[in-house]
């Protein structure tokens, strides 16, 4: 069993227990999520929910892509099933009717960050790496990841990046809400499910160190142009006014080495985010999902990161600068002949019809 379930006095418990694959998503869990999130809804002596990893590594390392690769190797007939199931549990838990704590600890990457923070208590620790790692697969962030980095420009330098954060920059980024130290985690654990009152976490709750090293602003400001390239001008010009070791050449040369495609098809979507509901982004995010399958793109990112691991991807184009508008705007073309997402059934499985 991959997703264990159990009720300690009013606290529903999801455990993913997939310790092998560092909790990794892959369809049988979504599922299983879903059924027990939807059982505790209604049922009235369970009064919140939380959701945390089995062993020390983390809650969850991301979407199983591994078999996304295979699938799409054989056609992609049953990514459009994984991300849409995917993608409607992320809503249903940001439309959860009961508080849903989620502890961040680890590895949290990827379909990890949609099964937390899109939640109601989002807990990081000292132990805490966040991230959206895509780009760097030759894929786009997914599981409303999208939305949560559009909100700032210090997303877009997770976004880009693929960097993987600590505690105080999930929090500045909007990843999550609270900073509880690794020795105090299990305290706050077990009065929450003495109480069933999630606000005790703020009994634990600590001041995190600064974000980015206190480089939080000086990031953001250089990601504060409209496109990718502007933002490689303003970090290149950084370095120069110091050295290789700087945050910002650092930060360069790892976008230059993640997918330029997959980087453009990012720069897009944060474009496209602003303004809209998650719905509305997940709904987006699925459409870029088949699509990006069936992209040489996304194979290759796969199998030199995760497949081979040689990791040393041949990206279908050298630049960012290179990558066509118009590809970029196929990416978001949605397809008559397969089923999205369906939020009003999630909704009406909430009574919230």
């Amino acid at each position: 069993m991959t997703i264990q379930h159990e009720v300690r006095g009013q606290v529903g418990i999801l455990t993913l227990d997939r310790q092998k694959a560092l909790n990794a998503l892959d369809q049988d869990m979504i599922y299983a999520l879903q059924e027990q999130l939807y059982a505790w809804a209604n049922d009235p002596e369970v009064k919140a929910v939380l959701v945390r990893g089995a062993g020390e590594k983390g809650l969850c390392a991301g979407g199983d892509v591994a078999s996304l690769y295979h699938d799409a190797k054989q056609g992609g007939s049953e990514g459009a099933e994984f991300w849409k199931s995917e993608y409607e549990l992320n809503y249903l838990i940001s439309e959860y009717p009961k508080p849903y704590v989620a502890l961040m600890h680890g590895i949290v990457l990827g379909g990890g960050v949609g099964v937390s923070a899109h939640g109601d208590y989002r807990i990081v620790t000292d132990d805490s790496r966040v991230g959206m790692p895509e780009v760097g697969i030759g894929y786009s962030p997914d599981a409303g990841g999208s939305y949560l980095l559009s909100k700032t420009d210090l997303g877009k330098h997770l976004a880009y990046t693929a960097s993987h954060v600590g505690a105080a920059e999930a929090i500045a980024t909007g990843f999550a809400d609270y900073y509880v130290p690794q020795d105090k985690l299990e305290e706050f654990v077990e009065e929450f499910i003495k109480t069933a009152d999630p606000e005790v976490v703020k009994n634990y709750a600590a001041e995190p160190a600064p974000a980015f090293d206190g480089n939080a602003d000086e990031i953001a400001q250089a990601y504060s142009g409209d496109s990718v390239e502007d933002n490689l001008h303003a970090l290149d010009e950084l370095a120069e006014k110091n050295d290789d070791e700087h945050w910002a050449a650092k930060a360069a040369k790892r976008i230059r080495r993640n997918s330029p495609l997959g980087v453009k098809v990012t720069q897009q979507a944060l474009k496209q985010n602003q303004g809209k509901s998650l719905a509305e982004v997940l709904e987006q995010e699925f459409w870029m999902s088949i699509n990006m399958q069936r992209h040489p793109e996304f194979v290759e990112g796969i199998r030199a990161q995760i497949i081979d691991k040689d990791r040393k991807p041949n990206w279908t184009y050298d630049e960012t600068n290179k990558v066509p508008a118009d590809l970029v705007d196929d990416i978001f073309e949605a397809h008559s002949d397969i089923q999205g997402p369906d939020f009003d059934a999630v909704n009406n499985k909430l009574g919230k019809a």
